[in-house]
């Protein structure tokens, strides 16, 4: 199989498990044994394939990822500046599109209506879980990607892939007024990520970016729920 193909089986592998495991967790088997095992097998394989994938099928090594080429700066100031944008779209159409009850039911339907609770889970998605999507959507689909499409290419599919099991989630929970919103700002978000990773041939930039976001977007979380 050439390279190409090769790439190409990669990511089918990959990109398709977090929407199966999203359709069946929270639309198809919601509060079922099988479907929280589709939701939680998704989320392990989308971590496993990438190592699998590198070590076994591409014959490489694993890779830290060192930041050697700098871009810090110019990473925490998109993130700076996306953060803002979010503040900025909650203020103008967040409190007409959110209702607040319907966010506070929602954290209760998944243990997050404690303060501590939501503030532990959200130092995980901040500090663990960017680091996590990076890896993936970045170290590993931006990698694929690039092997048989162009670098703006590579940018606008991963950033794709990596926006489309968020809006099945969203859907759930938000009317598609906001699921459209923010699954814009998802799209522009990953296609950030996918350009810093790129640009300094590291995800660390883009995850400094990714942590300042997702502080914000608790941030607005916290306020609804709790305020």
């Amino acid at each position: 199989m050439s390279s190409k193909r090769l790439a190409l089986l990669g990511l089918l592998l990959l990109v398709c498990a977090p929407s199966i495991g999203v359709l069946a967790g929270m639309e198809i088997l919601p509060d079922s044994v099988v479907g929280k095992l589709f939701f939680g097998g998704s989320k392990l394989w989308i971590l496993l394939v990438p190592l699998f994938w590198v070590v076994f099928v591409e014959k490489g090594k694993f890779s830290l990822s060192r930041p050697k080429h700098g871009g810090f700066a110019v990473a925490a100031g998109l993130g700076v500046l996306m953060s803002l944008i979010i503040i900025a779209a909650y203020l103008a159409f967040g409190r007409v599109l959110i209702n607040p009850a319907a966010i506070k039911e929602m954290a209760g339907e998944v243990g997050l209506a404690n303060r501590w609770v939501y503030l532990g889970g959200a130092a995980y998605w901040i500090l663990v879980n960017s680091v996590l999507e990076e890896y993936v959507w970045r170290w590993f689909v931006v990698k694929q990607c690039r092997k048989f499409m162009s670098r703006w290419g590579a940018i606008v599919v991963s950033a794709g892939c990596f926006t489309i099991h968020h809006i099945i989630a969203m859907q759930v929970y938000f009317s598609w007024p906001v699921t459209i919103l923010a699954s814009f700002g998802i799209f522009v978000a990953g296609a950030a990520w996918s350009w810093c990773c790129l640009k300094y041939k590291s995800i660390w930039p883009g995850y400094v970016s990714h942590a300042i976001v997702d502080a914000a977007v608790f941030a607005i979380g916290y306020i609804l729920i709790f305020q």
